[in-house]
């Protein structure tokens, strides 16, 4: 009787003598009170992970099993580190397949033999979604459009386009190409793509720029596309050559966005361009004419609105005026029209090079200087992973040294994750708090963002979309937190409004405005913006709790 005594005191300390019914954690908008939490930072930050002749992974092909998922968590786990928010995964490096396709045979690049399954069998593009949600990542599938076989000596497999639909398939040097000519070999890309939009839980769908090939040492390939230009012309067809390979690539590009928006909204759709749309643009660059080499009208597809972010390569230093990054980059976000944004890819596999980390340091900044929402690309995953010339010890340090949500999606029939349901459990002793949540299940979250005032020092976390609680414990530093706010991060980083939870706290248990302790924590742990304080680890205390459900929805 005694302890039960006990127990009923301590309610009535933390919850100021409230009625039976008042005795749950209330759930609603957060006031804009003097102590409103810290606005959420939101910011792009995503690396190519390359899987063509395995530069970023696996590290060779044909390796086992456990090592292919070794190698791929640990990018993961490098990536959150980080403070990146997403990473771009090459599915389809060459009409073939880095998951189980039903269209296109199992990469070379992953098993050493082009159609052949791993074994024992798993499927890596579900592995990454599954693996990198559960850190709270994005995980976008990167596909290139039109390339058929890089170096191709020997036959494909016999269920490769090559073999299966040889009339859509041109030679250009050693590698073979999908004509984009013929509405058939673009039909196929878009079922491709369509096949993982529909299967996989992807966050996003993102192209490079390989419609048709790059010059080859310095001079522009001639494609033999012979066949579906006379075609086009019997047909009554007026545009010139040039004005009808483009015309083929602005017609993919149109009907891909739709088929992918119509599909999921809240999907980005975004695509990687040659720096460069045309020599002159502004007038002191020079260099490429993608245009009417590659026959990519990027700055169209900006201004029709057929993208949800691009990426141009801006692959070049600050200062060489004739591919400056600045004039570059600023050129781009005046062609957005309609306030796309411009994430510029990033060169950091060229430290060391023409470069040092401080250069894309430096072009941070810039990009940073842009209309929000500001982001960046960094081409490619392995000079991050492998502190190439110290630019992972620069990013955490100075340049991503908060994590960032990523922007939400712009101008899409998305729907918002609803708030989770929250619980609490808190020990007589005001030792410990058990903050627990059930999320909605009508859009599923990808990432958790749990705030925590302590006096007037508020706390923030990101949490994957597996985590369901959070343990805090009282010290003599710094007590427990006196509210908490719990915010969803579904797909299209749309948010719900969060969820809230507060107490009165004893005078004595307050934080001293003075007192921000701080805690060293391994990299597994929770990412904490401010302060870097509170374990939440397991407890074994068997002191009585109060606990609550709570049951309350926000208006």
């Amino acid at each position: 009787m005694q302890r039960l005594t006990e127990l009923f005191l301590i309610i009535g300390l933390v919850f100021g003598g409230l009625s039976s019914e008042a005795q749950r954690p209330t759930v609603s908008r957060p006031s804009l009170a003097e102590n409103a939490p810290p606005i959420l930072p939101r910011e792009f930050r995503a690396a190519w992970v390359a899987t063509v002749k395995n530069i970023d992974w696996p590290s060779r092909p044909g390796l086992p099993v456990a090592q292919q998922q070794a190698e791929l968590k640990a990018i993961l786990d490098q990536a959150l580190r980080l403070n990146l928010n997403a990473l771009l995964f090459q599915v389809r490096p060459a009409c073939d397949a880095f998951y189980d396709s039903a269209f296109e045979p199992w990469s070379e690049y992953l098993t050493g033999l082009q159609g052949q399954p791993p074994e024992p069998f798993w499927d890596p593009l579900r592995f990454a979604t599954e693996h990198a949600h559960a850190r709270g990542l994005e995980l976008h599938a990167w596909f290139n459009p039109f390339r058929v076989r890089l170096n191709a000596k020997q036959p494909g497999a016999a269920s490769h386009i090559s073999r299966r639909s040889p009339q859509l398939v041109q030679t250009v040097g050693t590698d073979l190409w999908l004509d984009p000519g013929e509405s058939d070999a673009r039909d196929h890309t878009i079922k491709v793509i369509l096949d993982v939009v529909q299967r996989y839980d992807i966050d996003g769908v993102h192209l490079d720029d390989y419609f048709y090939p790059y010059p080859f040492a310095g001079i522009k390939v001639e494609f033999p596309d012979d066949r579906s230009w006379q075609r086009y012309r019997r047909a009554g067809g007026r545009f010139s050559r040039d004005d009808w390979r483009r015309d083929n690539v602005n017609t993919f590009v149109r009907q891909l966005s739709d088929v992918v928006h119509r599909e999921k909204p809240w999907l980005r759709f975004g695509i990687s361009p040659f720096g460069i749309w045309r020599p002159g643009n502004p007038a002191p660059i020079r260099g490429m004419d993608a245009h009417n080499v590659l026959y990519g009208d990027s700055r169209r597809w900006l201004q029709e609105g057929w993208v949800d972010y691009l990426s141009p390569q801006l692959y070049w230093p600050i200062s060489p005026r004739e591919q400056s990054f600045p004039l570059l980059l600023n050129w781009w976000v005046e062609q957005s029209t309609q306030k796309i944004p411009i994430w510029p890819g990033l060169a950091s596999a060229r430290i060391g090079e023409d470069r040092n980390a401080q250069e894309i340091f430096n072009q941070i900044r810039l990009t940073r200087k842009q209309p929000s929402p500001t982001g960046m690309l960094f081409w490619n995953y392995s000079s991050l992973g492998n502190n190439q010339g110290g630019i992972a010890n620069l990013l955490t340090n100075k340049v991503f040294h908060q994590p960032a949500l990523v922007p939400g999606i712009q101008n899409k029939a998305a729907n918002s994750p609803e708030s989770p349901e929250l619980s609490f459990e808190l020990l007589a002793t005001l030792s410990r708090l058990r903050i627990s949540w059930t999320p909605e299940t009508n859009t599923p979250a990808r990432r958790f963002v749990l705030q925590s005032r302590f006096g007037n020092y508020w706390r923030t976390e990101f949490f994957g979309a597996n985590q369901r609680e959070r343990v805090y414990f009282s010290s003599p530093s710094i007590g427990l937190p006196e509210e908490v706010l719990l915010m969803a991060v579904g797909s299209g980083g749309l948010s719900s409004k969060p969820a809230r939870w507060s107490r009165t706290v004893p005078a004595a248990l307050k934080v001293s405005p003075t007192i921000q302790p701080k805690l060293k924590s391994p990299a597994s742990k929770p990412i904490v913006i401010v302060p870097k304080s509170i374990r939440s680890t397991a407890s074994t205390n068997n002191a009585p709790s109060v606990k609550v459900n709570s049951t309350k929805r926000p208006q």
